[in-house]
């Protein structure tokens, strides 16, 4: 389906107005955010991705409706996943929490022009080469293995793509009040903060290149997956203050990625032969998502908790060594 210029200006206008209103008005200066607020705003970020999805429904359909709302599952459950990579960039670079919040938020500015640019190249090698739907399968399947096998914890200060940024940037160990960058004796010096940002930019980059083909699965409608792909980012923020005190708990969620990844793969590669139903996908990726949340939880339980694939850790070496 052909979406007119109305549809996008306006949805772009929609993401312009919700970025002023969180950070002017849900989060204004520099503060921590509590863990009340940030459950408040994340069902408020998730209510909205649902009031969209109603009207894609009586707009453009119930098929587009289903196919938006499992992309926006698929999206928002490898977020969750990479939250354990924003944990561990600030902890490395010892953001304070009062500016954790304005370094994704700025993170997510990016993610908006970089998803597009994904999106739109992906549908169009799905459109022009119809062989692509092979690879994008075959490298969720290699990804899917990938993210089952543990990784060993690193400081993502040892990464090349870090090294590098440190080697090309003049930087500080000054927060300065929250500046990105302050000048000093005459040079500019950019701070921790603006680091840190870089770093979850060049994160994003490489989380998109997992889910943007693993979206592509389920719809190459582009304004779907560009939709889904961004409310499931909007809201990334908030989910990240309301649950860093316990993702401890879900450090097995890597293992309910990879088999989601596993399965778009290959829904991919038999799409030629046979045609998954939307509806089957989104209830396959739903039940491994809470099969897998329960199992974390009852291990962690028992104590036999330990580290699940990409838990963080292994997610910021492939983020950095990539």
């Amino acid at each position: 389906m052909i979406h007119g210029p109305m549809e996008w200006a306006g949805f772009l206008a929609l993401v312009a107005f919700l970025l002023v209103l969180d950070l002017g008005v849900f989060n204004r200066g520099h503060k921590a955010i509590s863990t009340k607020k940030a459950i408040a705003l994340s069902a408020f970020w998730i209510a909205l991705a649902l009031l969209f999805n109603v009207y894609v429904y009586y707009r453009m359909g119930s098929e587009l409706a289903m196919e938006f709302l499992a992309a926006y599952v698929v999206e928002k459950s490898m977020s969750v996943d990479n939250l354990f990579v924003f944990i561990l960039i600030f902890s490395s670079f010892r953001i304070p929490p009062e500016y954790q919040h304005e370094a994704l938020f700025y993170g997510i500015i990016g993610a908006l022009v970089f998803r597009a640019i994904f999106i739109f190249a992906g549908v169009g090698l799905l459109e022009n080469f119809s062989f692509m739907m092979y690879v994008f399968g075959a490298f969720l399947i290699y990804a899917a293995v990938k993210a089952a096998v543990p990784k060993k914890e690193k400081d993502p200060r040892e990464g090349r793509f870090v090294k590098f940024l440190v080697s090309k940037i003049r930087a500080t160990d000054e927060f300065e009040g929250g500046k990105l960058f302050v000048r000093k004796d005459g040079l500019l010096y950019a701070t921790p903060i603006f680091m840190a940002i870089l770093v979850i930019e060049f994160a994003d980059i490489v989380f998109a290149i997992d889910s943007i083909p693993a979206v592509l699965a389920i719809t190459t409608d582009t304004f779907i997956v560009y939709t889904s792909n961004i409310f499931a980012i909007l809201g990334l923020r908030s989910l990240y203050f309301a649950l860093a005190g316990i993702l401890g708990r879900y450090t097995h969620i890597g293992y309910g990625i990879a088999v989601i990844l596993a399965f778009v793969g290959v829904k991919m590669i038999i799409s030629d032969h046979y045609h998954i139903p939307v509806a089957i996908s989104l209830a396959v990726i739903l039940g491994v998502l809470a099969v897998t949340a329960v199992l974390s939880v009852i291990i962690d339980r028992r104590g036999g908790g330990g580290k699940g694939p990409d838990s963080g850790e292994g997610g910021v070496v492939e983020t950095v060594e990539t």
